[in-house]
């Protein structure tokens, strides 16, 4: 199985900026994948209420692996924050949950990370934005190639767009910046 980019990236030595998804709750309110105490070593699962159960071993093509909390939501007084099942409450644990899991972490609580962040994101952005605009948020061809070769001409002329508008001029030969004048 192929890493993550987020597991690529950081074991090339990257320092990532890259805003985790945020985790939907199985019941709207309700718990998260975050509130249970998952320990992906030694293979348990510890749920709100206090109930622990075992890690199964990762099967299935993704490697994933599962907790079962088999007859112990029904009595649970937390039931209806968790689960809206009636019988049990089923996590699937991914390979990279814990990776993901810290990069959540440091994305809520550590201030150097966040205003690394709101530094940077406007930047990114306004980048994705030229790039799908002007009817262009969908891959115009069929194939990899085709389309590898569009995104390169698109990327190009946004890069050429951005240099002109910075004052890039053709003077006796040489290409050059000039600096605007406000």
């Amino acid at each position: 199985m192929a890493p993550t980019p987020r597991a690529a990236l950081t074991a090339a030595g990257h320092r990532l900026l890259i805003k985790p998804p945020a985790l939907k709750p199985a019941v709207p309110g309700g718990f998260t994948l975050d509130d249970f105490s998952i320990d992906t070593s030694i293979g348990t699962v510890t749920r709100p209420a206090g109930h622990t159960v075992p890690l199964a071993a990762p099967a299935g093509r993704y490697q994933q692996r599962r907790a079962t909390f088999t007859g112990l939501c029904a009595a649970c007084p937390l039931h209806d924050r968790c689960t809206t099942a009636e019988t049990s409450r089923i996590l699937t644990i991914r390979p990279h949950h814990d990776l993901q899991a810290a990069a959540r972490r440091q994305a809520a609580t550590d201030p150097v990370w966040q205003n690394d962040y709101r530094r940077w994101r406007p930047m990114a952005e306004r980048a994705v934005a030229w790039l799908v605009a002007r009817g262009n948020p969908r891959l115009p061809y069929r194939g990899t190639q085709a389309n590898d070769r569009w995104l390169h001409h698109r990327a190009a002329a946004l890069n050429l767009r951005r240099l002109i508008n910075l004052g890039l001029i053709y003077i006796n030969n040489t290409w050059t910046l000039m600096p605007t004048i406000p």
